[in-house]
């Protein structure tokens, strides 16, 4: 789930953001040039503080003492955000884990009126041999809603909406990637459903950090048969508050082509490290839409607890919901979301 919280909304959105735009910043990032599962690390991980500068430098190595004071400050943030993003089985780190990766998640979601439902997803990507680690078997339920929307996970609504059919499919994506630089991937693949809806999807994204924060920029261009064209772009702004607490704010827009909308979201999220086990997650949310016009659509409050039950790899999480959707004239929907999760990697 994310985080965002702004008491008035307006957003601007130029119509239709041409999808060929993203395969244009991909192109750049292949001519321009392994996420840790760190599966015995504990969390958070910081880095080791730079050695000691002598006392006195010569002139010319002021800048390049100014340079690993930065490195160092960006090492701790990207350290500390890809073992959070771990934790928490994120889709960030699903994509960007250059190894093989099977996430399961036993989905339990509940309603004011005591109603349940149970839904089992996941997805695998597997190397694939003799491949030089470039191509990947990925295999996924519901493969165009983590597309539309990277955080799927986290996305609020009614528990009416956990109780949608899934489907599955298999794709093989190549990937490269500098790592805590950028990372690119493509995919071509199908959904298993009849009539079959193959599908085309390619993933980019670039770090920049400047001070003690991080700005991260992903963007995914897709087309699926049964959806046509559209476009996800996803910033985040990252900062160590401290050692045991990460702030992201990230701002998310998928566009379609047709029919021509905009989805948006704004999120504020804290996560917060207890201890080797246990960690929080505190969110707001806005959520809005470009069309009939452009308007917030759902205010949302969560909490998530995360506890890891077996070693590095099962995972029971709790996530009450406060949600406000303007389809009930903002009114309180309350409801509650249990996961068990199995989350399985080879560290890189």
């Amino acid at each position: 789930m994310r985080v965002a919280g702004i008491s008035c909304l307006k957003w601007h959105v130029p119509g239709w953001i041409p999808a060929f735009s993203g395969f244009l910043f991909f192109g750049f990032i292949l001519v321009s040039s392994d996420n840790t599962f760190a599966a015995e690390d504990e969390l958070p991980l910081v880095p080791a503080q730079p050695s000691a500068q002598p006392a006195t430098l010569p002139e010319a190595d002021v800048l390049e003492t100014l340079d690993e004071q930065r490195d160092y400050v960006s090492d701790k943030i990207v350290i500390f955000a890809k073992k959070v993003d771990h934790f928490f089985g994120d889709p960030r780190y699903f994509q960007e884990h250059n190894h093989s990766v099977v996430q399961l998640d036993l989905n339990e979601a509940m309603n004011e009126s005591g109603n349940s439902t149970l839904v089992m997803t996941g997805q695998a990507k597997l190397d694939l041999p003799a491949a030089q680690k470039r191509f990947q078997l990925v295999l996924e339920s519901n493969p165009e809603k983590n597309t539309a929307d990277e955080i799927h996970k986290d996305q609020p609504g009614s528990t009416s909406s956990v109780n949608t059919p899934t489907q599955y499919s298999a794709s093989v994506r190549y990937e490269k990637s500098k790592p805590s630089f950028w990372h690119y991937s493509l995919d071509t693949g199908i959904k298993a459903q009849f009539p079959l809806d193959p599908f085309v999807r390619a993933r980019g994204s670039f770090e920049v950090p400047f001070a003690d924060w991080r700005m991260k920029v992903a963007e995914t261009p897709f087309w699926f048969n049964t959806i046509g064209l559209g476009e996800t772009t996803q910033i985040d702004f990252e900062h160590v508050l401290s050692e045991p607490v990460l702030f992201r704010a990230t701002s998310t827009v998928t566009c379609l082509e047709n029919p021509q909308n905009c989805d948006m979201r704004q999120d504020l999220s804290i996560f917060h490290t207890l201890n080797e086990r246990t960690a929080l997650f505190y969110q707001a949310s806005i959520i809005g839409a470009s069309n009939p016009v452009t308007e917030e659509t759902a205010y949302v409050l969560q909490v998530r607890y995360r506890y890891r039950l077996h070693k590095k790899w099962i995972y029971f999480q709790a996530n009450p919901q406060l949600n406000f959707p303007r389809t009930d004239d903002f009114r309180l929907n309350a409801s509650l979301f249990l996961n068990l999760e199995i989350l399985l990697g080879k560290p890189q």
